[in-house]
């Protein structure tokens, strides 16, 4: 969606509006432990897009939640917000905190291969205590 500096400032209040709107007006236990991520205003103030993050288990409870209350957020967002026009709401469910939380877990499983020094064609460089176990080893391997 379009943005401008008037739109931005607008989603912010609405992000605003619709937050105590969840807290205190919507009476939904589907809709606990909801947080707002952002919100996106259209240039004309006709379209509204909130972002939505719950747990992952929860993603499909949530909007069905979202989508059951939508007429009743509409309404009262329409009153607390006092533009000329209500806008058409869209709920979409953020995922990016699961997807930072998959890519953390998956920098702390580091493979050890990849502590290893490199070269600039990323071949592994051989310091002179391996050379010599490697030196070592061969003349074994040649007396048996």
């Amino acid at each position: 969606m379009k943005q401008n500096a008037n739109s931005r400032r607008l989603a912010e209040a609405a992000r605003e509006k619709l937050g105590y709107i969840l807290l205190f007006e919507v009476s939904d236990p589907a809709l606990e432990l909801v947080t707002i991520t952002g919100c996106e205003v259209s240039i004309d103030k006709s379209q509204l897009r909130v972002y939505v993050s719950c747990e992952q288990r929860r993603y499909e409870a949530v909007s069905k939640a979202l989508a059951r209350a939508k007429g009743r957020i509409r309404s009262l967002l329409g009153h607390a917000l006092g533009w000329r026009v209500t806008p058409d709401i869209t709920f979409i469910i953020d995922t990016t905190t699961d997807e930072a939380e998959r890519i953390s877990r998956a920098l702390e499983d580091v493979p050890p291969t990849l502590s290893v020094e490199k070269d600039e064609f990323g071949y592994p460089i051989e310091t002179a205590d391996e050379a010599e176990d490697d030196l070592v080893e061969g003349e074994d391997d040649a007396s048996k």
